[in-house]
């Protein structure tokens, strides 16, 4: 679990970057996962876009994401949201 100051921090490490990913009406599937997966282990901090034809909405999203790829959920703002997972590789 990632304490406030944790948190606070990767919220603004998350305002300088773009989103990579844009979820929409076909909505989650093992690819998507597999994508989010090998972001979050080559970057650790990814930011997505759901766009309005999803048929799920920015949280329900973001915490399959979250579930489906062991990573902690940042902030969900709008039709964004931030995820973290720390690489299994050491730097």
């Amino acid at each position: 679990m990632l304490t406030g100051k944790q948190r606070s921090l990767l919220r603004s490490m998350a305002n300088q970057i773009q989103p990579i990913f844009q979820v929409g009406k076909e909505g989650i599937d093992e690819n998507v996962i597999k994508q989010f997966d090998e972001a979050l282990e080559a970057r650790e901090l990814v930011k997505a876009t759901v766009l309005k034809n999803s048929i799920l909405d920015t949280r329900e999203v973001c915490e399959e994401i979250a579930e489906k790829t062991n990573s902690e959920i940042v902030q969900v703002i709008g039709r964004k949201f931030v995820l973290y997972r720390k690489s299994k590789k050491e730097k």
